[in-house]
């Protein structure tokens, strides 16, 4: 399974596409779209819009993996962000990729087996997994490769499966995470 792992923002997005199989990981590119913080935001937007579209049809990955935004205190920059992945949710639904939402303990599960890892630990386990010689550059790189890491290891699940080939559904439509 191919599996798009995005860390969403406006001035960084950070991105990782894994190949998982059979509990295996194994880096396919990764990397970081950057929009200068001068730009108008509107054009930062379709600037994570053409470069996201562009790793939909580069890579053509069967799963998105996101982390549930959460912020508690810039109210601001929250906002900010949230569009930047409305942006990322439109080209995913364009691509017709499904998308998959963790909170940050599961993937601090998922990665090190611990969910209150720190994030240093959570770095350097995606590097091990991916057998990387050194943690990815930004952060949200690293960050996005670890929530591909997160969706190999949770559709590896009984239930994840069962929700993937259409035998059960949700009432709301969503994936239960």
């Amino acid at each position: 399974m191919i599996i798009l792992g995005i860390d969403p923002g406006y001035a960084i997005v950070g991105y990782g596409i894994v190949r998982a199989e059979c509990g295996r990981y194994q880096p396919v590119h990764y990397g970081a779209i950057t929009t200068p913080a001068g730009m108008e935001f509107g054009r930062r937007l379709e600037l994570i819009y053409e470069e996201t579209r562009l790793l939909f049809s580069r890579f053509q990955p069967q799963a998105l993996s996101l982390e549930r935004l959460y912020f508690q205190t810039n109210k601001t920059t929250a906002i900010g962000v949230a569009e930047a992945r409305g942006v990322i949710l439109l080209t995913a639904q364009q691509a017709g990729v499904p998308v998959f939402e963790y909170t940050p303990l599961q993937i601090k599960q998922a990665v090190t087996g611990y969910g209150q890892a720190k994030k240093p630990q959570v770095m350097e386990m995606t590097r091990r997994l991916l057998c990387l010689r050194e943690v990815p550059k930004p952060d949200d790189t690293a960050d996005a490769l670890a929530m591909a890491i997160c969706h190999g290891r949770a559709s590896g699940s009984d239930l994840r499966r069962r929700l993937l080939s259409g035998s059960i559904r949700t009432t709301t439509g969503r994936n239960p995470q």
